[in-house]
């Protein structure tokens, strides 16, 4: 009988092992600065950008560069805030977004019946990925923006394609300086991309 549970156990941990040995379960991969050594550890991520550049038009780089800066790759990444004060103080979601890509409840629900796909899923990779491809695309129609300008596309991703067309990120001194880091990441991953064994 202990034999037998232990036979049990390690066949368990085997198939635990080699399951976070291919996917790497939701977590993080061990950097977000190497994307040779991000798709060797995760290469179903890059299965599933592959199908979103197909799909929608959008890099695998600005994919990258734009989930590394929303969420740094954590799939139950949720912007936070902290209210109250002393031991009344505690912390609380700052807006509805949450998962890969930070997409919003409103956002997603419309994203959500403009594909229909139903089961889609924020703290999904691939689904996340899709959504990314999905709403630069969209700003591309409206908008304009090219597909690879990781630039305009992050400054409209976090405004809204209509509040980018209105400028709005003008009023926000901080946002274009991140919008630049957003695409000099995706310079960077594409290059690094290139040099991938």
């Amino acid at each position: 009988m202990a034999r037998h549970y232990r036979t049990w156990r390690v066949a368990l941990l085997g198939a635990a092992l080699a399951l976070t040995a291919c996917g790497g379960g939701n977590k993080p991969p061990s950097t977000v600065v190497d994307a040779c050594r991000i798709k060797s550890e995760r290469p179903h991520w890059f299965k599933a950008m592959e199908r979103t550049q197909d799909r929608w038009g959008v890099p695998v780089s600005v994919q990258m560069a734009t989930i590394a800066r929303e969420s740094s790759f954590r799939h139950d990444a949720r912007p936070t805030k902290k209210v109250g004060s002393g031991i009344f103080s505690r912390t609380v979601p700052r807006s509805s977004a949450l998962g890969y890509a930070q997409a919003i409840d409103g956002t997603w629900d419309w994203y959500v019946t403009e594909t229909g796909r139903v089961r889609a899923d924020r703290t999904n990779f691939s689904d996340a990925s899709d959504f990314i491809g999905w709403y630069m695309n969209h700003n591309t129609k409206v908008n304009g923006v090219s597909q690879q300008d990781a630039y305009r596309q992050y400054l409209a991703y976090h405004e809204g394609t209509t509040g980018y067309a209105k400028g709005s990120y003008r009023n926000k001194s901080w946002l274009p300086a991140v919008a630049r880091d957003v695409e000099a990441w995706a310079v960077r991953y594409e290059s690094q991309l290139r040099a991938c064994p």
